[in-house]
């Protein structure tokens, strides 16, 4: 699984900076959303675009669509999408407990408010126990 989880953020990465060389730095996080999801569609990948979650503690559904994941990609890796000045420490917490909620390993957080995009990328490894 390593290696396809690994092809898959090297995908979405590669697409992430295709959409940022196009649109430039600057716009709604929505509108990079669309456009990486459908970049990476075209490249053969299932993509979802705003999954909802919901919240389990202790075993139990305390509440229903609590969380939103940006992208989810072929079912295994999470892109969280941002277009802010400055990244929050709050943002890479968020994406790790999306990971958790899901059981999920790899999450991408991408900062598209940046000059170079390789400065806006953040991976986020679930260190979970199978």
């Amino acid at each position: 699984m390593e290696t396809n989880l690994n092809k898959i953020s090297h995908a979405v990465i590669g697409a992430s900076i295709d959409v940022h060389r196009e649109l430039g730095p600057g716009l709604l996080e929505s509108v990079y959303r669309k456009c990486l999801a459908r970049v990476l569609r075209d490249e053969g990948y299932q993509v979802e675009e705003e999954v909802y979650l919901n919240l389990t503690f202790r075993g139990e559904v305390v509440e229903e669509r609590a969380f939103r994941i940006d992208l989810l990609v072929n079912d295994l890796v999470i892109v969280e999408v941002k277009s802010v000045e400055t990244m929050k420490p709050l943002f890479s917490k968020q994406t790790l407990t999306y990971l958790k909620q899901t059981n999920k390993q790899l999450g991408l957080l991408i900062n598209f408010n940046v000059s170079v995009l390789k400065e806006g990328i953040n991976r986020i490894v679930n260190h979970f126990e199978e």
